[in-house]
């Protein structure tokens, strides 16, 4: 039987765009934020210019009808959705690959924020520094997590009548993968491993839905989801405080 609140989940993302604004935590977005934007106009840059090369390619095979060449603006509809499915997920990622650091960070400031209770006796800049390995290969972690899951899904997809529910297993799977991906920043913290961070939000799936639903949607609006990722972060962690732990998991 699924247990948690989804409705209650829904809220903490909210909750997380509301602390993103307080003056304790905002230097810890306003750095990522910064890289985000950066990789943002980069990929946006080398994405248009790949795919004017390919439409001028393409259009060159095609007769030196005017009306033909005059389509090219199709070609262009179809990057505007390829930006939006990238952004949407791989984006995402990347920013979390380079910001994983400040956002450990940033959910142990807003524990603090929230609790009035300190996890380490270090801090600042050079304790950003020290985490930095940990920090990625914990991203890289969750990406081996997703990658044979949604290959998985994907194949599911091919398959006549069975790719009809393919639509709502991805769409489940992604609120399930930014639940997992968003609260593991407090669970790292108190050194709760992956596979046991699993367990306890599977113990508590309809909240652990629905907070990764409107993270998943958001993180498809480009710019948008700039500020979605430390929303999230915020978000996670006032997750980890109020939800019960049914799986006994200790968090210190």
């Amino acid at each position: 039987m699924l247990q948690g609140n989804f409705f209650r989940g829904l809220g903490y993302l909210g909750e997380g765009f509301g602390l993103i604004r307080q003056p304790g935590l905002r230097l810890f977005v306003i750095v990522p934020l910064i890289l985000n934007l950066l990789l943002f106009v980069a990929l946006v840059w080398l994405m248009a210019e790949g795919f004017a090369v390919m439409i001028a390619t393409v259009m060159a095979w095609l007769p030196d009808w005017a009306w033909l060449q005059a389509i090219d603006w199709l070609f262009w509809l179809l990057y505007g959705i390829v930006i939006l499915l990238m952004f949407a997920y791989g984006f995402v990622i990347m920013a979390n690959l380079i910001g994983s650091p400040f956002y450990g960070f940033l959910s142990e400031q807003t524990e603090k924020y929230l609790t009035g209770q300190t996890l380490s006796k270090d801090g600042g800049w050079i304790q950003i520094l020290k985490d930095i390995p940990r920090a990625l290969g914990r991203e890289v972690h969750k990406i081996v997590y997703y990658v044979p899951r949604a290959l998985l899904l994907f194949i599911i997809g091919l398959i006549p009548v069975v790719n009809l529910v393919a639509a709502v297993l991805w769409f489940a799977f992604n609120a399930w993968m930014m639940s997992l991906q968003y609260v593991d920043y407090p669970a790292d913290n108190h050194r709760v491993s992956f596979g046991a961070l699993r367990h306890r939000l599977a113990a508590r799936r309809l909240s652990a839905l629905g907070f990764g639903l409107p993270v998943a949607l958001l993180a498809m609006v480009p710019v948008v989801n700039l500020f979605v990722v430390p929303a999230a972060v915020c978000g996670a962690t006032a997750f980890w405080i109020r939800e019960p732990d049914p799986t006994g998991i200790t968090r210190t």
